[in-house]
């Protein structure tokens, strides 16, 4: 046993330096041969040994987050990119030269014909760029002048996990930090009492892509980084509540017991993981009270319900979810992410693309309207998009009243809303096929760097120490998108 106490000793570089034949001696020589040996050593820059982050680089232009991630790739040709030659050759065969040599998926690469498919809802103009929504969005619509809608964004992964992962954590292999995670690493919190990372979950239909917690995991981060998960209705974080007798006196005095217990251990080990489970079981002591406060909508007057629609009354849903996060930003929790599950239409495109439309964009467009009425949209980042589009041709049968869409990373849209995003704008534009980009594109590191630049961040300099490498959320690419920004 004590050998084993001993390899654990030792598997921490303080104890390793300490117990060594040569001590702080061997650290010492280490930095004449290489004198980033001693920064890396006692805490360099980004490295496990340094403390948190205290703050951004440069003056940021939002403080916090929240991300309306739509999983299953919506359809940009049905929503916010306006193809009327696909509509005037509604029927005829792809030409060849747009699709070149791209890949498809193993869907539709055996059709034996790749029929255009134009959309079956009108576009209309709105605001002062005259930016061309769909008649199914026409709540968005109506906040034309407050949001950028990039037409132009792209995307290497083509099957829903490694493309949902690719634009959460910036790889498509699994084990990165999440986005919100390196938030939680970069800025720290705003409120004690509250996780600064929380994520929310809705579905319009079953049956849909799974999403997977490590989608808002910490990776390599310390545990305190990652996301918590709130659930709608009467228990919205699982395992919170005390049990049947037990006090909150008795529950302080269990977590004063742990910590001293912790303390002891972490002298002798000095596990930095175990500062983080003791402030995970701080936080849930406070959460205790914070959480049923936060979500709790019975302090909503009616006219809020009526901005966001009546399924905002209903735990779980899109729209309650969207005034949860109004919520959970007035409480200054940094970033607060929405998953909405649906939108993965390879058939039935028409109908079920209306039901998504309809679950999602008024709430989505009373989120912008309700932070900016109260002062929040000026510091807060608002992220609306899936994680890439769909073809322009028909996956599968083509009719007059139905179709469907495959995969398609190599152009599709989003849109930003809040600090110092370029409102009222387009950016980049796509061909007349929707199916490449042909101005301005906008690649999902570029996307995450102009984003962490409106935060106060260089990317290139939120970094991670992991297994002698330093990691970042962009990896080793993206640049900062200037026509985004303010």
């Amino acid at each position: 046993m004590h050998e084993l106490d001993d390899i654990k000793f030792l598997s921490t570089r303080r104890h390793f330096l300490s117990r060594s034949t040569c001590g702080f001696g061997g650290a010492a020589l280490a930095t004449l041969l290489s004198p980033m040996g001693i920064l890396d050593a006692f805490g360099a820059p980004g490295s496990e040994a340094r403390p948190d982050p205290t703050g951004p680089h440069f003056a940021a232009k939002a403080k916090r987050v929240i991300y309306l991630f739509q999983s299953g790739g919506p359809s940009h040709l049905e929503l916010l990119d306006y193809k009327p030659t696909l509509q005037e050759l509604n029927g005829q065969e792809l030409p060849s030269s747009v699709r070149g040599s791209q890949r498809l998926t193993g869907m539709s690469a055996f059709q034996s014909s790749l029929p255009m498919a134009g959309s079956q809802f009108n576009f209309k103009q709105s605001g002062r760029a005259g930016a061309w929504f769909s008649d199914l969005i026409p709540h968005t619509a109506s906040i034309a002048d407050d949001i950028c809608v990039i037409r132009s964004m792209h995307t290497e992964a083509i099957n829903h996990d490694p493309a949902i992962t690719f634009f959460q954590t910036g790889s498509q292999q699994t084990g990165r930090p999440s986005f919100g995670s390196w938030m939680s690493y970069g800025l720290g919190s705003l409120n004690d009492n509250l996780p600064t990372f929380t994520v929310l979950l809705s579905r319009s239909r079953e049956g849909d892509q799974p999403l997977y917690s490590r989608l808002w995991g910490n990776g390599f981060l310390p545990s305190l980084h990652q996301g918590v998960q709130f659930r709608g209705g009467a228990d919205p974080v699982l395992y919170l509540k005390d049990p049947d007798g037990m006090s909150r006196m008795s529950r302080r005095r269990m977590l004063d017991a742990l910590r001293a217990m912790y303390k002891t251990e972490h002298e002798q080990v000095m596990d930095p993981e175990i500062d983080s489970r003791i402030a995970q079981y701080e936080m849930a002591y406070r959460m205790q009270t914070s959480v049923p406060d936060a979500m709790d909508l019975s302090d909503e007057p009616d006219e809020v319900f009526e901005l966001y629609g009546e399924a905002a009354r209903k735990p779980g849903t899109f729209a309650a979810n969207c005034l949860l996060a109004r919520r959970l930003a007035e409480r200054d929790v940094r970033f607060i992410q929405l998953y909405h599950q649906g939108w993965d239409q390879h058939g039935n495109l028409p109908n079920d693309i209306a039901l998504m439309a309809k679950d999602t964009d008024q709430p989505s467009a009373a989120l912008i309207k309700d932070l900016k009425r109260r002062g929040l949209l000026d510091d807060t980042l608002v992220i609306w998009g899936g994680e890439f589009g769909r073809t322009s041709y028909s996956q599968g049968k083509l009719t007059k009243d139905n179709y469907g869409r495959d995969h398609h990373p190599r152009c599709f849209s989003v849109w930003v809303a809040g600090g110092g995003v370029n409102a009222g704008t387009v950016y980049g534009e796509t061909d007349e096929f929707g199916y490449n980009i042909i101005r301005n594109p906008v690649h999902v590191h570029d996307f995450q760097a102009t984003l962490l630049h409106l935060l106060g961040f260089d990317h290139e300099r939120l970094t991670f120490l992991h297994q002698g490498r330093r990691f970042r959320l962009t990896d080793v690419h993206g640049k900062v998108v200037q026509g985004l920004m303010a």
